[in-house]
């Protein structure tokens, strides 16, 4: 029998527990239950919510069974396992299974038979005392919507995306919610929208505050990363607004899977998204007219900063030069066995550089 191989000393390196054993077992994944995924999970007939908890999969069966009502089930921050279970029960596409994991998806609207699949990006406005000492301006996150014959799906990722009072805002209003599933797709794109307006004002007056600093003529420094942190997030603000103006556009049109009623309300959600979107490109415009401005006056303080020490230094070099001449031990300069040559040689520096920085101050350089 072949005998293992022994390290220096008789021992083994296949003993069991040895670090090469260690090395050679993975430990298996301990999947998570889809429950710990869950929001919300409900069964609505005539707008009305039934009661009683049940699982996602037994009130899609039951709505099936009974053809009647739909079910909302709300997700947050699922992961591969948990949603690839929810889409087999559900049966949705694996393309946008995997969508809905992912998040940083750019705004869209898929159709997958009689299903639709909408994504958009929610932002939340972050306090600050000033921009000076602002890092982040914008939060952003994602909601996505399935919204099917009998059952929609929320799927939210980002901590200010709750859902749970549009949920309990829809549930006091039975009459909304018995439009169906295109409903609750309307009420959370218009929850979206609205937030858009309500950052977009208070992004207004970063922008106003920014604009007043830079023409502001108390302020000798102008610091310009505000204006481009500023920037930087109404740009992000932007990529978030401007791609979900497609999808509006084909919910409030001739779309045969939302109802007359509900592509009336998609109408009045793509003007408020028209009207952010314009506010949003003057933002940048704006912006980028004061990243302009405010390149101009820090080039223009360097150029007077380089004016002042330019004249200084010539009038520097006045006794500069003197003293240069003078300390080379030469008798033949003049003054030189004068007693009253050092004085008047001081004077006649005096003079030089006090001509020196009249004509400087006349000039403004001074």
């Amino acid at each position: 029998m072949p005998m293992p191989n022994l390290r220096p000393g008789g021992m083994s390196n296949l003993r069991p527990g040895g670090r090469n054993a260690r090395q050679s077992r993975t430990l298996p994944r301990i999947p998570v239950p889809v429950a710990r995924a869950v929001v919300d999970c409900a069964v609505y007939v005539d707008g009305i919510r039934q009661p009683g908890r049940i699982t996602y999969s037994d009130a899609f069966t039951k709505v099936r069974e009974s053809g009647e009502g739909f079910v909302w089930l709300g997700l947050a921050h699922p992961d591969d396992e948990q949603m690839t279970g929810v889409g087999e029960v559900f049966g949705l596409h694996e393309l946008v299974v995997e969508d809905a994991v992912h998040a940083h998806q750019r705004p869209k609207l898929e159709v997958y038979d009689d299903m639709q699949f909408l994504v958009l990006r929610t932002v939340s406005y972050v306090e600050h005392e000033s921009m000076e000492k602002a890092s982040e301006v914008v939060e952003t996150g994602e909601i996505m919507v399935f919204a099917g014959r009998d059952f929609v799906i929320t799927v939210r990722h980002g901590d200010h995306t709750h859902l749970h009072n549009l949920r309990r805002r829809m549930e006091a209003r039975p009459e909304r919610l018995a439009l169906g599933p295109t409903a609750v797709l309307h009420a959370v794109a218009d929850k979206v929208v609205d937030s858009y307006l309500a950052v977009s004002e208070r992004m207004e007056d970063d922008v106003v505050s920014i604009e007043s600093t830079v023409f502001s003529r108390q302020q000798r420094w102008l610091n310009i990363e505000p204006v481009y942190l500023l920037r930087r997030e109404v740009l992000e603000l932007r990529r978030a607004v401007t791609p979900l103006a497609g999808p509006m556009s084909r919910l409030a049109s001739d779309n045969t899977l939302v109802p007359k009623e509900i592509r009336r309300q998609f109408r009045d959600v793509s003007d408020h998204l028209s009207t952010v979107i314009e506010r949003v490109v003057e933002y940048d415009e704006v912006l980028s007219s004061l990243l302009d401005a405010a390149a101009t006056k820090v080039s223009i303080q360097q150029n007077s900063d380089m004016r002042k020490i330019s004249a200084w230094v010539a009038i520097a070099a006045v006794p500069t030069m003197v003293a240069g001449l003078y300390g080379m031990n030469f008798d033949i300069l003049p003054g030189m066995h004068d007693r009253q040559g050092f004085g008047l040689l001081c004077l006649a520096m005096l003079i030089v550089c006090g001509a020196l920085w009249a004509t400087f101050r006349r000039s403004h350089w001074l």
